[in-house]
C-alpha cells in the first residue's frame, strides 16, 4: 500500500471512530470550494476528512461542565490572513495544560499534514510532538479504546517517556546530514531545531530552552518572544529566539570561520570585484617592508590579506580601510584614550549613524600581540563616556572580510532578482537591534576557574566585563543597561583582554 492509501486508510478509520463515539461531537465540514480557495495543499486524505468534519469538540470536561476541548480544523475567517505563517496551524488549545496543538501544514505533494504538536513557546515552553500525522492524531483523539499513551497514535494523557533535544541550526548547517543542511541553509545562531521525522515514540516531549532570559532587569522594557516555524515538508521544526530588550540567557553555536579565511576571503572579494566592478572595489595592499615600519606586529596568517588589500569598498557598506593613516580611522586624544590607547587596536572604518559616529577595528592584545575580534565601538566622545555601547561583528579580521563578501553576495542576488543592490548590515553601528550579552559585574568571577575570568575579578569594584566566547556574532554590548551599571558613572576606559575574548569596561574614579 502506497503513502496515499495508507493516509486514506487512517481518514477512513477516524471517520469511523468519530461517528461511533457519542462524546466527541462533530463540527460543520468545510465545502470543496472552501478548501479550494485555501493557500496550501489539501492532501486527499485530509480533504476526506474535511469534506465530512470541519472540527470536533470532547467531552464532557473533567469537572463536569459541558464540553471538553474544542479543535477547528481550518482557520478561522478572521485569522486567515495569517493563519498559514510558520507552516502550520492551530488547531485549538488543551483546557488540562492549556497548550496549543498545532498541525504542520508546510509542503506540497504530501499524503496528509503532520506532524501534531502541543505546545507553548515561551521562557517556560513546553512543547510536545502527539503524532506524525494529522489523521493519526484524530484517530486517537476519538478512538474509544485508546492505546497506551506512548503508541503512534497519541498522546491522550501528554504522559510518554520519549524525549528529544532540540540542537543549534548552525551546528545542522555545518553538519554531515546533507538533507537537513540543505533545509536549514546557513542556519541562525538564535534558532534551535528538531528532526521531527527522527522522534522516537508518541508522545514525545522536545528539550529547549529560549536564548533570552527574564531573570535580569535592564534598562528598557523586555519584549522577548519565540518564533516556531515547521518547514521541509513538515520534516523541521525551528524554535527560534527574538532577543528583545532582554539579555541573553545561554551561549550560541556561532557560525565556524574556516581555517583558510585570510585566502578564502581575498580569492572571494576578487571574484566580486571582477563580477560587479560598479559594487565592489579593491585597493592594493603593500608589501612587507612597508608593513615593517607599522607600529603594530601583523601576525604571519594575516600578512597575505594586508600584502593584497589595502581596503574594501562595497556599495551599501562603510569603507574597510585596511592600511593606516586613512582620514576616517581619526579619533579624538579623549577617544584614543576610552578604546585603551596605541598598540590596542587597529582601525578599520567609519561608521555613521545619524549625528553620531562609531569606529569599526580589530582588537590586539598589547601583551602578546594577537589580533582578535573586530568590534565597532562609539567613537563620539561624550556618548561613549556616558553610554558605553559596541557591537562584536567578527571573530577576526579574515571573519570581517567573508561577511562583507556574503553580504555582497546576497545584495547581487536581490538586485538579480528586481530588487535593489541593498547589503544588509545595520549592526556595523552599535546597539542597533542585535542581541545583548548581559555585562556582569566582575566580581561575580571571583574563584572562577577561568584564568581570564579570575583575572578580570580583581579589577575595581564597578568594573563591568562581558565574555565574547558564547556570544553571537553580531551582538550589541551595552553596559548602560545592565541593572547594576552605576547611573550616569562614566567611563574610563575599554580593554579587551586575550585578544577581544572578554570585554571589560572600567569607570572613572569619583571623588
Amino acid at each position: 500500500m502506497d503513502g496515499e492509501a495508507k493516509a486514506m486508510a487512517r481518514a477512513e478509520k477516524a471517520l469511523a471512530a468519530l461517528r461511533a463515539n457519542g462524546a466527541v461531537r462533530s463540527a460543520d465540514p468545510f465545502t470543496s470550494d472552501a478548501l479550494d480557495a485555501w493557500p496550501i495543499p489539501v492532501p486527499a486524505a485530509v480533504r476526506r476528512v474535511l469534506l465530512e468534519t470541519g472540527g470536533i469538540a470532547t467531552g464532557p470536561a473533567a469537572d463536569g461542565s459541558a464540553g471538553g476541548d474544542t479543535y477547528r480544523f481550518g482557520p478561522e475567517a478572521r485569522l486567515a490572513p495569517r493563519a498559514f505563517r510558520g507552516g502550520y496551524w492551530t488547531l485549538g488549545e488543551r483546557r488540562a495544560d492549556h497548550l496549543g496543538v498545532l498541525v504542520g501544514v508546510d509542503g506540497a505533494d504530501r499524503d496528509d499534514w503532520g506532524p501534531v504538536l502541543a505546545a507553548s513557546f515561551g521562557e517556560d515552553g513546553d512543547v510536545w510532538v502527539l503524532a506524525p500525522t494529522f489523521t493519526d492524531w484524530l484517530a486517537g483523539l476519538v478512538d474509544p479504546t485508546p492505546p497506551p499513551a506512548t503508541a503512534t497514535s497519541g498522546g491522550h494523557d501528554g504522559g510518554g517517556t520519549a524525549c528529544v533535544t532540540a540542537v543549534p541550526s548552525v551546528a545542522v548547517a555545518e553538519g554531515p546530514d546533507a538533507e537537513l543542511a540543505a533545509l536549514v541553509g546557513r542556519g541562525d545562531q538564535l534558532t534551535d531545531v528538531v528532526d521531527l521525522a527522527a522522534v522516537p515514540d508518541y508522545p514525545c516531549r522536545v528539550r529547549w530552552e529560549p536564548y533570552y532570559s527574564l531573570e535580569f532587569e535592564t534598562a528598557d522594557t523586555g519584549g522577548s518572544e519565540v518564533e516556531a516555524a515547521f518547514s521541509g515538508g513538515g520534516r523541521l521544526l525551528l524554535i527560534r529566539s527574538v532577543v528583545s530588550g532582554d539579555f541573553l540567557g545561554r551561549p550560541v553555536r556561532r557560525h565556524t570561520v574556516p581555517s583558510d579565511a585570510p585566502a578564502r576571503a581575498i580569492a572571494e572579494l576578487r571574484a566580486l570585484a571582477e563580477e560587479f566592478p560598479e559594487r565592489v572595489e579593491l585597493e592594493p595592499g603593500c608589501p612587507d617592508a612597508e608593513r615593517g615600519a607599522w607600529p603594530v606586529t601583523v601576525p604571519a596568517d594575516l600578512r597575505e590579506v594586508f600584502r593584497e588589500i589595502g581596503a574594501v569598498r562595497v556599495s551599501g557598506l562603510p569603507d574597510l580601510i585596511l592600511l593606516p593613516g586613512a582620514k576616517e580611522h581619526e579619533v579624538t586624544p579623549e577617544t584614543h584614550a576610552m578604546l585603551g590607547g596605541d598598540g590596542t587596536y587597529w582601525p578599520l572604518a567609519r561608521v555613521d549613524y545619524g549625528p553620531y559616529a562609531a569606529l569599526a577595528q580589530i582588537r590586539i592584545d598589547p601583551d602578546t600581540g594577537a589580533w582578535g575580534c573586530a568590534v565597532s565601538v562609539m567613537s563620539t566622545p561624550g556618548t561613549l563616556r556616558e553610554f558605553p555601547d559596541l557591537t562584536l561583528i567578527a571573530e577576526s579580521l579574515p571573519d570581517l572580510l567573508l561577511t562583507y563578501a556574503r553580504l555582497a553576495r546576497e545584495a547581487a542576488a536581490r538586485e538579480r532578482s528586481g530588487g535593489t543592490w541593498r547589503p544588509e548590515a545595520p549592526w556595523l553601528f552599535p546597539n542597533t537591534g542585535e542581541a545583548w550579552p548581559r555585562p556582569v559585574p566582575v566580581e561575580e568571577w571571583a574563584g572562577s576557574a577561568d584564568p581570564l575570568l579570575a583575572a578580570a575579578s580583581a579589577l575595581p569594584p564597578g568594573t563591568h566585563a562581558v565574555d565574547l566566547r558564547g556570544v553571537p556574532v553580531p551582538a550589541d554590548v551595552s553596559f548602560h543597561r545592565a541593572e547594576s551599571w552605576p547611573y550616569r558613572h562614566p567611563l574610563k576606559r575599554l580593554t579587551f583582554p586575550g585578544a577581544g575574548t572578554l570585554v571589560v569596561a572600567e569607570l572613572e574614579e569619583r571623588p
